[in-house]
């Protein structure tokens, strides 16, 4: 299965200034295998330890974090001889053995020639809890579920995907219809790498549908396990809210949507988890058009979408015969399923999407981000009609926007400032 990211493993491999590398995402984004095809065809070996299963090597890092005690003991443990051109070493579900983390500190100041990578299902909580992280001596990198593209390619379309990917409008028009079909079968499945794989080898939607709940009953024991007992029964509050609140036509979150007495200071720890876990992501309201976007951000107003919309799909109770089949009954809740689509698509390729509101208006956008050319303002559409008063006000009042776009159903059109692609193509704003 070809992941975009093994571009970036490749570059922090041959990089000059490389030092041990943090991958970074939520559980079952695909990590794991990632790291492991990366040793297996960039490195002569690989010493691969999941100190979630292996006690024994987390009493390596116990006595000091000397790299060279380190390297033998690991080289021992493994049966392995590490070569620091060579071995790839992969320490993976960090967050069970602290010293590790601790210990690449020490690797990247005195032995910075040994290609580390480490791996946690929830790094990102971990980071915000009692342990010393090597600040400033690590690199990072974001994996998340197949992107659109991906999709593609694993579905042996790697030609339409090559086409997306260089923006070939021309070639891909006589495919629209196909490719709008691979969409909303994208919608159903989703980018969850064992929910794709499981549906290429069954081809049942049924069978998707049963990955996606493991899945999720994955993250609920997560919830149990990992996070501090007085805040899981928030976290699941708001893990089970999020389909409820994206299915209005306002899709600002509020804590009252929980229970009319919730409040922000109740949920702030429980949602901070949520987010650093990878699990859910913040589209945060932004209330002036200047750069950067993030200095205009109000962290009190936001969107919140899961990582992935095939979860979505299932969290909502969606059959999958309905998303394919574009029925009446489900109108309501298309512009969610859409929205989340473009959400993850933008943050795939690194954007950060903000949203826009005006506090003495009622002009809002459904995202704003900066593809290094300026703001850039994203309206979703899930059905054909195109009228947005919203956006066209938005357009007529900020001449200095060089181009916005509107996502859809139908196919390009290419208008004076305003872009009309059809929504598959989200991931091409920000290429």
């Amino acid at each position: 299965m070809y992941r975009q990211a093994i571009e970036n493993l490749i570059s922090w491999k041959d990089g000059p200034y490389r030092k041990p590398l943090v991958v970074k995402g939520a559980r079952q984004v695909g990590k794991t295998w990632l790291v492991k095809h990366f040793g297996e065809h960039y490195f002569q070996n690989t010493v691969y330890i999941n100190f979630d299963r292996d006690e024994t090597a987390k009493q390596l890092f116990e006595l000091d974090y000397d790299p060279t005690r380190i390297i033998s003991r690991l080289s021992a443990h493994a049966h392995e001889e590490i070569s620091p051109s060579d071995t790839l070493i992969f320490l993976d579900e960090i967050q069970e053995c602290p010293k590790a983390l601790e210990a690449i500190k020490y690797f990247a100041e005195e032995e910075p020639e040994y290609h580390i990578i480490v791996a946690g299902s929830l790094l990102g909580v971990f980071l915000h809890e009692n342990a010393s992280f090597p600040v400033g001596k690590v690199d990072f990198i974001d994996i998340y579920p197949l992107n659109f593209s991906e999709f593609l390619v694993a579905l042996g379309e790697e030609r339409l995907a090559a086409a997306l990917g260089s923006k070939d409008y021309e070639f891909l028009l006589p495919f629209h219809d196909k490719l709008m079909d691979y969409d909303r079968t994208y919608l159903v499945i989703g980018g969850m790498p064992e929910v794709v794989q499981r549906f290429l080898d069954t081809r049942s939607f049924l069978e998707v549908r049963n990955v996606q709940e493991s899945i999720v009953e994955a993250y609920n024991h997560d919830f149990s396990k990992h996070a501090p007992a007085t805040e899981v029964p928030r976290i699941v509050e708001i893990f089970n809210i999020i389909p409820s609140v994206l299915a209005r036509e306002n899709k600002k979150f509020m804590f009252g949507a929980i229970r009319k007495s919730a409040r922000a200071r109740e949920y702030e720890a429980a949602l901070l988890w949520l987010t650093n876990a990878g699990i859910v992501s913040k589209s945060t309201c932004v209330n002036k058009i200047a750069l950067p976007l993030s200095a205009y951000a109000d962290n009190s107003i936001f969107k919140l979408f899961y990582l992935d919309v095939g979860l979505l799909g299932y969290k909502a109770g969606l059959r999958p015969d309905v998303i394919l089949g574009d029925g009446e009954f489900f109108e309501e809740f298309k512009g969610a399923l859409a929205e989340q689509f473009v959400f993850q698509e933008l943050k795939s390729r690194k954007m950060v999407p903000y949203y826009y509101s005006k506090d003495d208006s009622r002009t809002e956008l459904d995202f704003l981000i900066d593809t290094g050319t300026g703001p850039t303002p994203i309206e979703v559409k899930s059905g054909r009609a195109l009228a947005s008063k919203s956006f066209t006000n938005f357009m007529r009042d900020n001449t200095s926007i060089r181009r916005g776009y509107k996502l859809s159903v139908l196919p390009y059109q290419e208008n004076e400032r305003i872009t009309n692609l059809p929504i598959y193509l989200a991931e091409t704003i920000a290429a």
